[in-house]
Formats: structure tokens, sequence, C-alpha cells
């Protein structure tokens, strides 16, 4: 391992705003984030397979009235982005380091207010499709948790991964779908803020457009 690596998971260790195997927090976070950990009662808002952050750290410097947890596995990335919120002083940011399939063993049903799952590994090959954030599988986790006007929103270079959501929603008991193939020219451009990670800026640069879905969950009856 790297010695800026060591670094960076030293760091983690020490800062308060990232959760991980061997702090307390860890072991009871499900279901007390607002109470235990953000010290409020305001919405949460999860981006999964975060990386650097880039969208936890940017809506939470404009909707302070709400909690943002980036999650991923790799702890080197979500050190950048811990460490920006402690400098701009955001105190609504957290990172959780685990496994997006782990989710339900730290949120509790209802918990979440919306997911946003932005430039995730499209695993491009057939035999992977179980590991697309837009699984099925996946889906049934996120309705557990998202709360009843929660919403799922995926933005991605990739063409075929949006393809793949996009028929894997027709079977799903969704509302309120809105989507785009070109987000940079549409209305719902708004609502990101201008907010960019590293690799859009590089994919864009490539003469890429970026694909851009929301849904909610339809409620049971």
């Amino acid at each position: 391992m790297g010695r800026k690596k060591l670094v960076r998971f030293t760091d983690n260790a020490l800062q308060h705003n990232v959760i991980e195997e061997g702090k307390p927090f860890f072991e009871n976070c499900k279901g007390n984030w607002q109470a235990e950990h953000f010290g409020n009662t305001n919405p949460l808002v999860l981006e999964l397979a975060c990386g650097r952050g880039e969208y936890t750290v940017g809506l939470a410097a404009i909707y302070p009235e709400k909690n943002f947890i980036g999650v991923d596995i790799k702890g080197a990335r979500i050190w950048k982005g811990s460490s920006i919120a402690l400098e701009q002083g955001l105190t609504n940011v957290a990172f959780l380091r685990t496994y997006i399939q782990n989710l339900d063993h730290f949120f509790s049903p209802n918990e979440i207010q919306s997911i946003w799952i932005i430039h995730p590994d499209p695993r491009p090959r057939n035999k992977d499709a179980k590991r697309r954030l837009t699984h099925p599988r996946f889906l049934a986790m996120y309705k557990q948790l998202l709360s009843a006007d929660g919403y799922v929103h995926l933005k991605t270079d990739n063409s075929g991964l949006f393809d793949y959501t996009l028929e894997v929603l027709q079977k799903q008991p969704i509302k309120n779908l809105t989507f785009t193939r070109d987000l940079y020219s549409s209305l719902l451009a708004a609502a990101h803020h201008g907010i960019k990670t590293k690799y859009e800026k590089a994919f864009e640069a490539k003469g890429f457009t970026i694909n851009y879905l929301k849904f909610q969950f339809q409620e049971e009856i």
C-alpha cells in the first residue's frame, strides 16, 4: 500500500465525519443517524458509490437543512470528500465506508429521503448485471429504505447502463419517471447546480452527453 493511502486511512480514522469499521457508531448507526450523528431531525440524502463525494459535499453546501451521506468502500477516495467538508465547515456531511449491498445493515426502513447514483461503474458484461446499482435486487433495497415520497436519481455518461435501467424500470412499480439523454440541454440540469465529478468532466471533454433520470416507487396498497 502506498504512503499516500496510509496517510489518508490514518486521517479517516480520526475524522469524525467518516464512519467506518472500528468506530463505535459504525455498529450502531442504523436508525440513529439524525439523533446521534447529526443531532437534528433533518432528512437524510445518500450518494451511492460516491467516490470523492462531489455531490455529497456540493449539495450539502446548498441545502444546509438536509443531511448528506456519501457511501463507498474506497477509503482513499472518501478521504477527499470528508476533508473538503471539514475544510468548509459542513456539519451536515458524513461518509460511510461500506459496500452498497450492505446498505440495509446501516439504515432503517423509510429512513432515507432520496438517493443519488452518480456515474457508477456500468458493469458492462452481462455476467455482472447483478452488480449494477440499478439491478432489481438493489432497487428492492432502495424501496425499503426510502421514505414514501423519496426519489432515486441516476446520472451516467454510459448509454448502455442508462438503457438497461430504463428497461428494468418498465417492470418495476414506479411513478413520476423523468429522464433525458442530454442533461445539460434540458431543464433538469438546474437541479444539479453545476456539480460535476472529475470523471464527468473528462467524458464531457470527449464529447459524451450525460444521461439523467429520476423516479419514485409506487406505494404498496
